[in-house]
């Protein structure tokens, strides 16, 4: 399943490793080492004016204008969907 990130960005929910607010980026050494290294191998190509959250995949990083509490409720209800079935009576639907 493919999760939205904000300004038409959508990346595979299973690749998502962390969800970063910026403002820790800032404030941290380590985190911004590791985003400059990250950076540094791969093309910002999309990356935002204002970015709230860093989304940090297997293969990329990406830039999302939404803060990360949106996409914290994002991500539950999408959990939630996914997890639908468990909650269902398999008879309902047969």
């Amino acid at each position: 399943m493919f999760f939205d990130i904000g300004d038409q960005q959508f990346v595979k929910s299973d690749d998502i490793v962390m969800m970063i607010d910026q403002q820790y980026v800032d404030s941290s050494v380590i985190n911004g080492e590791m985003i400059e290294y990250q950076q540094n191998l791969n093309d910002k190509q999309n990356q935002t004016d204002k970015p709230k959250t860093i989304v940090v995949t297997k293969d990329n990083i990406y830039y999302s204008s939404l803060s990360i509490t949106t996409l914290k409720k994002r991500s539950s209800l999408q959990m939630m969907i996914n997890h639908l079935d468990d909650y269902t009576d398999g008879d309902t639907f047969t």
